[in-house]
């Protein structure tokens, strides 16, 4: 593995759900062209892209969605990635096995070979966002380095994270500390028609205030890859979500280095100069100063006051 650059373009692609796969991946194709054509060698793409959001419902016909690692959608990834020389970072519905199903981000290197996966570890269940219904929870084992362990490839070393990880400093936190060097989170998330203007806009501030506050706390850039457009809900005429993009990239003092509409499919750019991180250490040593012999009730559900 050749060393890591400093400085290194990154792309982030949002984009409105088509309702095949083949219609997905070839939209996702155009897209990765375009962010590798004009430089990017490290390209994002958004949670579950191979399909409209199906966890709206549950639905057990929406199993047959769920595919293999080595499916259609990591042999079309991968070749990609080793044609155009870029890491891409994508997802699947993976079918680990009868019954087992994950939420899966998958990393293919510049020579089209699969870096690692993260299995998404937080599982929402909510009005909308019936996830639970499909996906097992991923497994932390840092021996087997799966769960918050960072991805290593030849662009550096990434913390990839999907959509509800997003809320958790613990998650980010986890993978700094394992050593890397961006950030990552793959997501699907919109409004409800019935909130008013008012909640959608704090909504959207609180997502794209926890994760930059991820960049803050750890001296990372951080790439967030949103759905966009309205998908309605197959079980009701006039319910559904709109996926409210602002898709974004941010630097790691928090600062917005690209941002995305909440209307179009975009394609978003920035260059990360990856040497800034141990620069802001220094200046801030928050990692320096962690008090990690008082951190121990982290891992219980709940503290008991005095």
């Amino acid at each position: 593995m050749s060393p890591t650059p400093n400085n290194i373009q990154a792309a982030v692609i949002q984009h409105k759900g088509l309702p095949d796969q083949a219609s997905s991946l070839n939209q996702t194709e155009t897209l990765i062209r375009q962010a590798a054509s004009g430089g990017s060698k490290l390209i994002l793409l958004q949670e579950l892209h191979a399909s409209l959001y199906f966890c709206q419902t549950q639905t057990y016909d929406n199993f047959a969605l769920a595919e293999a690692l080595e499916g259609p959608t990591k042999t079309r990834l991968s070749a990609l990635a080793k044609e155009l020389e870029c890491v891409i970072v994508g997802s699947i519905f993976e079918k680990r096995m009868a019954g087992v199903y994950h939420n899966t981000a998958i990393v293919l290197d510049t020579d089209g070979s699969l870096a690692g996966i993260y299995r998404k570890m937080h599982i929402p269940d909510d009005p909308g966002f019936n996830e639970k219904f499909y996906f097992s929870p991923g497994e932390h084992d840092q021996i087997q380095q799966i769960g918050f362990t960072p991805i290593n490839t030849s662009i550096g070393k990434l913390g990839v994270l999907v959509c509800w990880d997003q809320w958790y400093p613990e998650a980010a936190r986890l993978m700094a500390l394992a050593g890397a060097e961006i950030l990552l989170y793959p997501t699907a998330i919109g409004w409800d028609a019935e909130d008013t203007k008012e909640e959608q806009q704090r909504q959207l501030d609180a997502w794209t205030l926890i994760q930059r506050s991820h960049s803050v706390a750890n001296h990372l850039p951080t790439l967030v890859a949103n759905r966009v457009g309205h998908e309605p809900d197959p079980s009701s005429n006039t319910q559904g979500i709109t996926f409210w993009g602002n898709s974004f990239i941010s630097g790691p003092q928090g600062e917005i280095l690209a941002e995305g509409s909440n209307t179009e499919t975009q394609i978003l750019s920035a260059t990360l100069d990856l040497s800034r991180t141990e620069q802001l250490r220094q200046i801030w040593p928050y990692f320096r100063d962690r008090r990690i012999d008082a951190y121990s009730a982290l891992s219980q559900r709940s503290i008991k006051s005095q």
